[in-house]
C-alpha cells in the first residue's frame, strides 16, 4: 500500500477529533445529559448524579494516564492503544441505548457512560502525543487549532443530524424539524433521543478510517521485557523531578485546575440549562449548536493567534473571559438576569444564555488548542507520550474534584446555580499558577 503523505497524515490526525467529538458534544452536554434530568425529573438530583459520574470517570483517567503513556514512550507504538481505547468509547456509547423511560436504571447507564468517557481521553492523550510529528515548533499551533476547529465541525454536524433528525420532543413527539423519528423508532419509548449513544458509535467508528489509513507511529516496535515496571519508574522519576523544572511543573498545575473549571462548564451546561431555565433537549441542542459554531470559528482563529504571539496570553485572555462567564452563570436564572427581575415569559434568560455559551464556545476552543500546542513546548523532547500522560492526568487529576465539588454544593444548597460555584475559583487557580510557567519551558 502506498505511504500517506506528510498532508494525509495530518488530515488523518484531524479526524480523530471529528470522530470522538460527538461524545462531548452530544453526549456529555447537549443532548442525553438534559435526557437523564428529564428522566430522573428533579435538576438538582440529576445534576449531583451527574457530577458523581463524571467524577468517577475522573479518577479512573488520573490513575490511568501517566502510566499508560510512559509505556507507549517504551514501546514506541501507540496505535495499538489507541485502537484499544476505541473500543471502550464505542461500547460505552452504544450502551447509553438502554435509558429507558419507566425501566431507567441510572448505575447502569452512569457505568456505560464511564467506560466510553475513559476510551475518549485516553485515546485522546496517545493521539496529542502524535502532534510533534506533524509540523516543526513554528506549525503545531496552527496544526492543533485547525485539527479543533475541524473537531467542533465534526461535532456540529453530528449535533444538527441528531436534532433534525431523531432527538424528538417528550410532548410531541417530534424532531426540530417536525419529522417523526426514523427507522420506525418509537418517539414514546424516546427512541430517537436514545439513538445519540449508537450514533455518536458508529460516527465514531466510520470517521476513525482516514485515521487509522493515513497516521503512523514513526518508529513503532513491539514492547521491551520488563516495559510495564520501566514505565512506572520513569513515571515516579518524572513526577519526582517536577519541582526541578519549575515551568513545566507550574503549566501542568494550572491546567490542572483550569481545564477542570472548563470541562466542569461542559459537563453541567445542558444539565443546568434544562434545570434552570427549563429547556427541553432541543433547547439545549440549538444552544449547542451556537457554542460550537463560535469554538469552530475561533478555535481556528486562535491557531493564528497563538503563532502570533506565543500559547501563553492566549491561555491568559482564555480564562479571563471563562471566569466572567463562570460568574454570569449564577447570576442567570429564569426569574433574573444580573439581579434583574424578569417575568415568567421573557426571553431575556434565554438570551443571556445563549450568549454565555458563544463566550464558552469561542474561549474553549481556543484555550484547549493553545493548551495542546503548549504542553509541546513545555515537555521534554523524545518523552512526548509520557509528557502527555502527565497532561491527562494533570486534565484529571482533579477532574473529580470539580464535579464532586458541584456535586456536593448542589446537595447541601438545593440550588443549581449556587453549586456550580466551584468552578470560578478554580479558573482563578490556573490563572495565577500561569504566571510561573516560561512560554519556551524549562532549559532543556
Amino acid at each position: 500500500m502506498k505511504a500517506a503523505t506528510h498532508r494525509q497524515r495530518i488530515w488523518g490526525w484531524f479526524f480523530f477529533d471529528w470522530a470522538s467529538q460527538p461524545y462531548n458534544t452530544l453526549i456529555i452536554t447537549f443532548i442525553f445529559a438534559p435526557y437523564v434530568k428529564e428522566l430522573i425529573g428533579d435538576g438538582v438530583e440529576a445534576q449531583t448524579a451527574w457530577a458523581f459520574g463524571v467524577a468517577t470517570a475522573g479518577l479512573i483517567i488520573a490513575a490511568l494516564a501517566p502510566i499508560l503513556g510512559a509505556m507507549a514512550d517504551h514501546t514506541g507504538n501507540r496505535m495499538q492503544w489507541i485502537k484499544g481505547f476505541s473500543v471502550m468509547y464505542v461500547v460505552g456509547a452504544f450502551g447509553l441505548w438502554w435509558a429507558i423511560p419507566g425501566d431507567f436504571n441510572l448505575g447502569v447507564i452512569l457505568v456505560f457512560f464511564v467506560i466510553g468517557m475513559v476510551g475518549m481521553e485516553i485515546a485522546t492523550i496517545f493521539t496529542n502525543a502524535m502532534l510533534p510529528d506533524l509540523g516543526t515548533r513554528e506549525e503545531i499551533g496552527k496544526i492543533s487549532g485547525s485539527g479543533w476547529a475541524f473537531g467542533y465541525l465534526g461535532g456540529l454536524l453530528a449535533l444538527v443530524i441528531m436534532l433534525a433528525f431523531f432527538a424528538e420532543s417528550g410532548e410531541t413527539g417530534r424532531t426540530f424539524i417536525g419529522l417523526a423519528p426514523p427507522f420506525g423508532l418509537d418517539a414514546d419509548a424516546r427512541e430517537g433521543t436514545r439513538f445519540v449513544g449508537p450514533l455518536t458509535g458508529f460516527w465514531f467508528i466510520l470517521f476513525m478510517v482516514p485515521f487509522f489509513l493515513w497516521v503512523r507511529d514513526p518508529r513503532p516496535a513491539k514492547a521491551a521485557p520488563g516495559a510495564v515496571k520501566a514505565a512506572l519508574g520513569r513515571v515516579w522519576q518524572t513526577v519526582r523531578h517536577l519541582p526541578q523544572t519549575p515551568s513545566l511543573f507550574s503549566f501542568l498545575g494550572a491546567s490542572m485546575f483550569y481545564r477542570d473549571a472548563l470541562n466542569g462548564m461542559y459537563v453541567f451546561g445542558g444539565i443546568y440549562a434544562a434545570g434552570v431555565l427549563e429547556w427541553s433537549v432541543v433547547d439545549t441542542g440549538i444552544f449547542g449548536i451556537i457554542a460550537i459554531l463560535s469554538g469552530t470559528v475561533f478555535a481556528w482563529l486562535g491557531g493564528f493567534a497563538d503563532a502570533r504571539f506565543g500559547s501563553k496570553p492566549v491561555v491568559m485572555v482564555c480564562i479571563g473571559v471563562l471566569t466572567f462567564v463562570a460568574i454570569s452563570i449564577v447570576f442567570v436564572s429564569r426569574s433574573h438576569v444580573y439581579g434583574i427581575a424578569v417575568g415568567p415569559d421573557s426571553t431575556l434568560p434565554d438570551m443571556a444564555f445563549y450568549v454565555l455559551g458563544a463566550l464558552i464556545g469561542a474561549a474553549g476552543g481556543v484555550i484547549q488548542a493553545a493548551s495542546r500546542t503548549m504542553m509541546v513546548s513545555q515537555a521534554r523532547p523524545g518523552h512526548m507520550a509520557e509528557a502527555f500522560g502527565l497532561y491527562g492526568l494533570a486534565g484529571k487529576a482533579t477532574s473529580f474534584l470539580a464535579p464532586f465539588l458541584v456535586g456536593v454544593v448542589t446537595a447541601i444548597s438545593g440550588s443549581q446555580q449556587i453549586g456550580v460555584t466551584p468552578l470560578i475559583g478554580l479558573f482563578l487557580i490556573g490563572l495565577i499558577l500561569l504566571a510561573w510557567v516560561k512560554p519556551e519551558g524549562d532549559p532543556r
